[in-house]
């Protein structure tokens, strides 16, 4: 049985530790990731998104539309760096679009 802590913590320090201690982290931050695509790229781009999955440092996303994956295809350092300060952290190197 595991030793209670009898010092007062808030709820976010005692969240962090669960997700530290059972190891979810990685799940997290694919759902993360898969949140900030939707909330940045917005209605036009997510008509056409199909699927979005986070593996490593790559986010890749497939798309229904050649023409939007085309434009999309020269601003992939911009939508990194964006996503990134939306996430907090430098989890994305790269984006694949399919």
């Amino acid at each position: 049985m595991k030793k209670r802590h009898t010092e007062h913590r808030t709820i976010s320090e005692v969240l962090k530790d669960f997700v530290t201690e059972n190891r979810l982290e990685d799940g997290l931050d694919k759902i993360d990731a898969r949140d900030a695509w939707v909330n940045l790229m917005g209605n036009g781009v997510n008509n056409y998104t199909t699927n979005i999955m986070l593996k490593n440092d790559t986010l890749y996303v497939s798309l229904s539309s050649a023409v939007l994956r085309e434009e999309l295809s020269y601003g992939k350092e911009k939508m990194i760096k964006m996503l990134n300060e939306s996430l907090g952290k430098d989890l994305i190197q790269h984006i694949v679009l399919r």
